[in-house]
């Protein structure tokens, strides 16, 4: 019911309004958020880099409303590339495609997607589209098999969520091309028709992929995160949750797979600790690193994920 809640006030414009203006917000928000600036998120970044842990950049932004938006979300992601080149950061790119049009034209979003992946391919580096919610899955998978097709898969990769009932066969699809998937367990509010809606079941097909995955990264040559840590290996593990983390290390050790053959994704000021820890053991860790005045979306949501999110928040209304 609170997720539910939760998940419905990051869509809500009218909470929207009325919670961006609270600064104890913002306090609490820059818990998750890097800053309103692009310097901000590249300082984050180089602190990471000192701990041995990799990023990946999002200027946050969603559901553009028409093309001028959509072309300046576009021109922003590319100086987000130029800059990481310039400051020679150990990071990479997340967008969304409602971001860059998706949601007003589909046709300027794949014209502005070339655009930011052609960048990518020049400057040898790796943008991931992120999955939204399940109303653009499908276009979103078309999209992304159309860029790979144009491009190396080694610059373009696509995130899947195990709580929806497609992404098994949806990953079985994508990993006969070698592609580079991020796994999570999914942030919106789904239709019980296509979405588990037992945590238990959204655990158990998300150890299924993993397992998936690291099957399919073996059929591939396992390749391993680049020297330079933009370019990730197929399999991103991406959880804050122990049980999953151990399931994969001991599916890892079984196989006799390579460390640097699969990537752990944790969200930035979320479990510190456990991105050290797993850092200092060999395995590589890449930070979600966000930033940008759209934080309340994300923001809402990564309290809908986690109560102890949500108490942290509720601390700072009273501080």
């Amino acid at each position: 019911m609170l997720r539910s809640l939760l998940i419905y006030l990051s869509q809500a414009s009218w909470a929207r309004q009325l919670v961006t203006r609270w600064e104890f917000a913002r306090r609490a928000a820059s818990r998750f958020i890097a800053g309103e600036e692009l310097d901000d998120a590249i300082g984050v970044v180089k602190s990471l880099n000192r701990k041995n842990i990799n990023a990946t950049l999002d200027h946050l932004g969603e559901h553009t409303t028409n093309p001028e938006k959509a072309r300046q979300a576009t021109e922003d992601i590319i100086e987000i590339l130029s800059r990481i080149e310039r400051e020679g950061v150990r990071s990479n790119v997340s967008i969304k495609l409602t971001q860059i049009g998706l949601a007003v034209d589909e046709a300027l979003c794949v014209e502005n997607l070339q655009r930011i992946l052609d960048t990518a391919v020049n400057l040898k580096t790796f943008v991931r589209i992120d999955m939204e919610d399940s109303q653009w899955v499908e276009k979103t998978l078309n999209i992304f098999h159309e860029a790979q097709d144009r491009c190396s898969c080694e610059n373009v990769g696509i995130v899947i969520q195990s709580y929806l009932f497609r992404s098994e066969e949806d990953v079985a699809r994508l990993l006969q091309t070698g592609s580079r998937i991020r796994l999570c367990k999914g942030a919106y509010k789904e239709p019980e028709e296509i979405a588990f809606p037992e945590k238990s079941d959204v655990d158990a097909n998300f150890d299924l992929i993993v397992s998936q995955l690291l099957n399919g990264s073996s059929e591939n040559s396992h390749p391993t995160i680049s020297a330079d840590g933009k370019i990730p290996p197929i399999p991103a593990i991406a959880t804050h949750d122990e049980k999953r983390i151990v399931f994969t290390k001991k599916e890892l050790e079984k196989s006799g797979y390579p460390k640097n053959a699969v990537e752990f994704q944790m969200l930035h000021g979320i479990r510190r600790d456990l991105q050290e820890s797993l850092a200092s053991e060999g395995y590589p860790v890449r930070v979600y690193v966000p930033y940008g005045s759209e934080w309340y979306p994300y923001f809402t949501r990564r309290l809908a994920e986690r109560p102890a999110n949500l108490w942290f928040f509720i601390s700072n209304f009273f501080r």
